[in-house]
C-alpha cells in the first residue's frame, strides 16, 4: 500500500526516470467522453505520455454525444498512459480510459490490478459519470472524484455530491487538468484516500 512518503514524491519536480523499478502501481483515470482524462495524464507523466488519440470522422456522427463539447476534434480509442517516478522502488503507472459509451467494455480490464482510480467530471455532463462510478464500486476499486474546471461553474462541489450520490467518505475536489500541480494534487489526494482506507482496515482486524 502506498504511504504518506508518496506523497512528497509527487508534489516534487519531475523526477529523473529510473531504469528499472521493483513495484509498479497502477491507477485508472475514467470518466465521460471529452472531459479531460488525455489532457490530465498528460500533465503528469514524466514520459512524453503514449496515447491513442485520433480525429473524429463521420463515422462518429450520431453516436459520439458532443453536447457541451461542440470544439472536441480528436478523441481517445484505446487508452492513455504516462508514468511517475515515485522513488528508486516505486513507479506509478497512469491509464486514461477512453469516454465514449461504444468503447466502455475496455474498462473492465483497465481496472485489473489498479491501485486507485480518479474519476473526472465535467458538470455539463455530469451523466456521463454514473457508469464510471458504478464499475468502480462493482469492482471494489477505491476513487477520488475530481471536476475538471474547463469553464466557468454553475453548481457547487455539495450539490455535486448529491447529484452523484456520493457518501461523504469519498473525496470530492476541483482541479484543472491541463495544470500539472492541479493534477497532482488530484494524485496526492487519491493516494490519502488510499492511505487512510488501509489504516481503516488494519484497525479493524486488529479489533477483536
Amino acid at each position: 500500500m502506498v504511504s504518506n512518503s508518496s506523497d512528497a514524491a509527487l508534489l516534487a519536480g519531475r523526477a529523473p526516470l529510473v531504469g528499472t523499478a521493483s513495484n509498479g502501481l497502477k491507477i485508472v483515470v475514467v470518466g465521460g467522453f471529452g472531459v479531460g482524462k488525455t489532457t490530465l495524464v498528460g500533465s503528469v507523466s514524466e514520459i512524453r505520455p503514449l496515447n491513442t488519440e485520433e480525429t473524429m470522422t463521420r463515422a462518429g456522427e450520431g453516436i459520439d454525444d458532443l453536447a457541451g463539447i461542440e470544439e472536441k476534434r480528436s478523441t481517445t480509442v484505446a487508452f492513455d498512459f504516462g508514468r511517475i517516478t515515485l522513488n528508486a522502488e516505486n513507479v506509478l503507472y497512469l491509464f486514461g480510459a477512453p469516454g465514449q459509451e461504444r468503447f466502455w467494455f475496455l474498462w473492465d480490464r483497465l481496472f485489473s490490478g489498479a491501485l486507485g482510480a480518479v474519476v473526472l467530471v465535467d458538470t455539463r455532463r455530469l451523466e456521463e459519470s454514473w457508469y464510471a462510478i458504478d464499475r468502480l464500486e462493482h469492482h471494489g476499486t477505491p476513487f477520488v472524484v475530481a471536476r475538471n474546471n474547463f469553464g466557468p461553474q454553475e453548481h457547487t462541489l455539495e450539490e455535486i455530491r448529491a447529484a452523484l450520490d456520493l457518501p461523504a467518505h469519498i473525496p470530492l475536489i476541483d482541479c484543472d487538468a491541463r495544470d500539472r500541480a492541479s493534477s497532482k494534487q488530484v494524485l496526492i489526494e487519491l493516494v490519502r484516500h488510499l492511505h487512510r482506507l488501509a489504516l481503516a482496515e488494519a484497525s479493524r482486524e486488529d479489533t477483536p
